[in-house]
């Protein structure tokens, strides 16, 4: 069953419990050497963290970002676009407030295609002074794939 637009329209605004999340040296290690980089000097972390920590630390998951998109295990979802604006680079063992929630939806319908909802992600980190050190704003489309017997 496809939820309804207004259903999705009314999670614009829906806010994140928001945290915190302080990238540990071992995690930053392995994820140099999973992108196949020598780790950086003086405690700075890989950028890449920023795909997984603004999730984690606004104290939401995939799993939860699925389930108010009323989307499932197995459901078809394409990312559009990660937007990361770094004010102040990443460091180990710093703590990072961060905050955020949804910020925009669009509904995509067309004869004889799948119906798509596209969500806006937008979350902040700031350190423990309270400065901005990112934020990170993303796109990412549910397609809603009509099971057989069912409308799009």
């Amino acid at each position: 069953m496809i939820p309804s637009e207004d259903a999705m329209r009314s999670l614009v605004g829906h806010r994140f419990p928001g945290g915190s999340y302080r990238i540990e040296h071992w995690e930053n290690f392995l994820l140099s050497e999973a992108t196949g980089v020598e780790p950086l000097p003086d405690r700075l972390a890989h950028p890449a963290h920023l795909f997984h920590v603004a999730i984690n630390g606004v104290g939401t998951s995939i799993s939860e970002l699925f389930r108010l998109a009323g989307s499932g295990p197995g459901a078809a979802v394409s990312i559009d676009y990660y937007d990361w604006q770094i004010r102040q680079p990443l460091r180990e063992d710093e703590a990072y407030a961060l905050s955020g929630g949804i910020t925009d939806f669009t509904r995509t319908a067309a004869e004889g295609a799948p119906t798509c909802d596209s969500f806006v992600y937008e979350i902040a980190l700031d350190d423990e002074a309270g400065a901005r050190i990112a934020e990170v704003a993303f796109r990412w489309h549910f397609w809603r794939i009509a099971a057989a017997g069912e409308t799009a």
